[in-house]
């Protein structure tokens, strides 16, 4: 077994790969509830997930289908409920690519720079069948993990050999004949199994550090969006928009700005583009104002010393 410090290079294109995310546990330390459906940070937790895994080729979920923030494929292993080895086995027949990316939908942290770093892991250990990331105290999760497609399909047709079927059987069964690269992350491998898990998540996307990119990720989905703008710029504008006009001004302005990159029926350049002509709008009523305040002042007071010329 072998050890991987992530060092993914930042924006690197990832491998292709299908995604198999397990979404139809029975949640019984969440009383039954729908657990992929649970919202933190106003986002289901299963769209947390597949926002993650966004850059797959394929995505399957197995689970009974439900609305989704992107479109999956959506397949029920037999019988359903039979637990994670055949729903892997299930999600698994509906894949085609090399490498499969296999997540639960219970993995509120989980980010796409996530799923890359375990790619890379992957590529960088070519005698191994998969990277799967290890929790705060140093346990395999082997729902969070990349695998060599064809060793998963091996290995599980060794297992249904040996005991008639897979349902029932742990993921151990499998994983435990694997060679694995192991990636230590404590964050992206935290779980939600029971409230104080979903409590605790909850509160620490609402940390100053993570309020705003957990802010847009939610409204990008709520509103149907998939666009990356640089929220620097735009809070930028927003400064210069309350300072330079009035307060009203910030939020106004920043709307405009998306609807007239809407218009233009562009992307992040064309938002950019739209934020530069209104920052510069802005600085322009600031200046005028500067000079409005600087004309209406009264004039010194004049010096009236005995010696004064």
């Amino acid at each position: 077994m072998t050890a991987f410090e992530p060092t993914p290079p930042p924006g690197a294109p990832p491998a292709a790969y299908d995604a198999v995310v397990l979404a139809g546990g029975a949640a019984r330390r969440l009383g039954g509830v729908d657990k992929p459906a649970v919202r933190v940070g106003g986002r289901a937790l299963l769209d947390r997930v597949l926002g993650a895994c966004a850059d797959a080729r394929a995505t399957v979920v197995v689970a009974g289908p439900r609305p989704t923030a992107r479109p999956v494929r959506w397949a029920r292993e037999d019988p359903p409920g039979g637990g994670p080895l055949a729903a892997l086995d299930a999600g698994l027949r509906h894949t085609t690519a090399d490498v499969v990316v296999v997540l639960s939908a219970d993995l509120p942290f989980l980010h796409e720079d996530t799923v890359r770093t375990l790619l890379a892991a992957l590529s960088g250990a070519p005698d191994t069948a998969g990277a799967l990331l290890t929790d705060a105290d140093g346990r395999d999760q082997p729902l969070v993990a990349a695998y060599r497609a064809p060793a998963l399909r091996r290995e599980l047709a060794a297992v249904t050999r040996e005991h008639g079927a897979l349902t029932g059987l742990p993921l151990r069964r499998l994983t435990g004949a694997l060679d694995l690269t192991r990636v230590p992350d404590p964050v992206a491998s935290f779980d939600c199994d029971t409230w104080d898990d979903i409590a605790t998540a909850r509160a620490r996307i609402r940390e100053h550090g993570h309020v705003l990119d957990e802010w847009i990720s939610a409204a990008k989905d709520e509103l149907g969006i998939d666009l990356d703008v640089d929220i620097k710029v735009l809070l930028d504008l927003a400064r210069d928009a309350a300072h330079g006009v009035a307060r009203p001004a910030a939020p106004l302005t920043t709307f405009l700005v998306g609807y007239a990159a809407g218009r233009a029926q562009g992307g992040p350049e064309a938002v950019a583009e739209a934020s530069r002509k209104a920052a510069a709008l802005a600085r322009r009523w600031a200046d005028e104002a500067a000079a409005a305040k600087a004309d209406a002042a009264p004039d010194a007071t004049p010096d009236t010393r005995p010696d004064a010329g």
